[in-house]
């Protein structure tokens, strides 16, 4: 198992060994410390967890990088090596997040507080490490803006079930048809089915963060929330652009969907939600229903 970690403060080769040997469950001399510059015939290459640690600059003092072998019996998750790391070494500790975004980063401090973190690396050689934002403020970063990651949530894809199956329908479809039947079913960018497939994923994607309380992150960008209720109206209106089987598939895919989405907001006649998020109001613009309902409470505006 491979770790990575990022330290806010200078930790000593002792003091590592120490965290890591209480976090993994070994005895401190089976974990080997070592600079990666350093003599490698020095190297205990067959020590049960190695650390190998490099200085770097900016508002993060060093990197680790920390590999326990297999038959070490506790492998934790990086949270969780992390945040006892963290505790045992007194010292506030970053780690990459899952996302996409190569800034993205969760850091975790000594008494246990966990949030995310937007770390940058300069163009320069060596790189600056500067962590400019966090969700919750981190005493050892005061410099950090406190915000919400907006572009985290984008990154957030949960499972979507209804959306696959409608595309196994769908390719079904495709191979048995012929001729100018299997050109209208072609799901190249851009095309009509293409559409239909990416607005359906984004579609159950809400669904399903709506029903979860908004997790992982507990809030929801409004300009998101906008974009997911678009994807819908793009799919009430592609029904004439699609051969009449996968229009059937089509409503057969949305009308549990639709069901779990009304289910999980309230009604909304005063239209407040599209005024909200278009700044028009519900009178001056037709709309489906899903336009009429809204999140109790609204996502955007949770602390």
């Amino acid at each position: 198992m491979t770790y990575n970690l990022l330290t806010v403060d200078p930790v000593s080769p002792e003091t590592m060994a120490v965290a890591l040997a209480g976090c993994l469950g070994v005895a401190v001399g089976d974990v080997e410390t070592a600079d990666p510059d350093g003599d490698p015939d020095l190297r205990n290459w067959e020590a049960p967890v190695s650390c190998e640690y490099r200085a770097v600059r900016g508002e993060v003092a060093w990197s680790l990088d920390i590999y326990a072998q297999e038959h070490v019996a506790d492998q934790p998750l990086e949270s969780d090596l992390a945040a006892g790391f963290a505790k045992a070494a007194m010292t506030t500790v970053l780690f990459p997040a899952e996302e996409a975004p190569p800034s993205a980063y969760w850091v975790v401090t000594p008494e246990g507080l966990l949030t995310r973190a937007r770390l940058e690396l300069s163009d320069d050689e060596p790189p600056l490490y500067e962590v400019t934002a966090v969700e919750a403020p981190v005493p050892r970063l005061p410099r950090a803006i406190v915000t919400r990651f907006a572009e985290i949530v984008r990154e957030q894809r949960p499972d979507t079930p209804v959306a696959w199956a409608f595309a196994a329908s769908v390719e079904k479809v495709r191979q048995a048809a012929a001729g100018l039947a299997r050109l209208s079913l072609d799901d190249r960018t851009g095309s009509p089915v293409w559409y239909v497939k990416n607005n359906l994923v984004v579609w159950e994607r809400v669904i399903t963060q709506m029903e979860c309380g908004w997790a992982p992150s507990g809030w929801y960008p409004a300009d998101l929330y906008r974009e997911r209720l678009e994807a819908r109206d793009e799919l009430a209106g592609i029904g004439a652009r699609l051969p009449g089987d996968v229009t059937e598939l089509l409503g057969r895919a949305l009308e549990p969907l639709d069901r779990r989405f009304a289910a999980a907001t309230e009604e909304d006649p005063s239209g407040s939600l599209r005024r909200e998020l278009t700044g028009v109001c519900a009178e001056q613009v037709a709309g489906g229903w899903w336009w009429r309902r809204r999140p109790n409470p609204t996502p955007w505006e949770k602390a």
